[in-house]
C-alpha cells in the first residue's frame, strides 16, 4: 500500500482496500471524462463552454445563479461564459419575468445542435473502444451501469 493510499484510508476512516479501491474510482471516472472530451464539433469552446452550455441545453431556461450554483462557478466567471455562448450564438440571455433585475439564459437552435453533434461524437468514440472489449469485460461494464448511475444521483449538487 503506497503512503498516500495509506494516508487517505486514515483520513476517510476506511480500510486501505476500499480508499485504493475509491481513489482508483475516482482517478479512472477523471481519465475518461478528459479523453472523452476533445470532439470536432466542440473544437472552439473551452470545457468549462462544454459544461454551460449542457446545462443550460438541459436545463433552460435557467436562472444565472442557479446556473452558477450547479457548474460550481463564481459569478464573474459564469458571466464571460455565457456572454461567449451568446456571441457565439449558443444561448440567449433574457430579463426573468418574475424579477427584472435577474437573467435567464436558453440554448438557441445552434446551441442544441452543437451539443447533440458533441454526445454523438462522444459516444461513437467511446462505442469504438467498448467494442475492443471482449464479451465479458463488456457484460461486466454493462451490469456496473446501475450502480455508477445511482452514485452519479447521489454526487449532485
Amino acid at each position: 500500500m503506497s503512503t498516500r493510499t495509506g494516508n487517505l484510508a486514515a483520513a476517510l476512516d476506511l480500510q486501505p482496500s476500499r480508499a485504493e479501491a475509491n481513489e482508483r474510482l475516482r482517478a479512472v471516472i477523471g481519465r475518461l471524462s478528459r479523453r472523452l472530451r476533445p470532439t470536432l464539433a466542440g473544437s472552439g469552446l473551452t470545457p468549462s463552454q462544454i459544461s454551460v452550455l449542457f446545462t443550460v441545453v438541459r436545463l433552460g431556461p435557467i436562472g444565472l445563479s442557479e446556473l452558477a450554483a450547479i457548474e460550481s462557478l463564481n459569478a464573474t466567471m459564469l458571466s464571460r461564459i455565457t456572454a461567449q455562448l451568446c456571441d457565439a450564438g449558443l444561448i440567449v440571455r433574457s430579463s426573468d419575468p418574475g424579477d427584472r433585475r435577474s437573467a435567464n439564459v436558453s440554448a438557441t437552435a445552434a446551441g442544441r445542435r452543437i451539443r447533440e453533434r458533441i454526445h454523438r461524437e462522444r459516444t461513437r468514440a467511446l462505442s469504438a473502444h467498448v467494442e475492443q472489449l471482449d464479451e465479458q469485460q463488456r457484460e461486466a461494464l454493462w451490469a456496473a451501469l446501475p450502480v455508477l448511475e445511482q452514485l452519479a444521483e447521489r454526487l449532485r449538487p
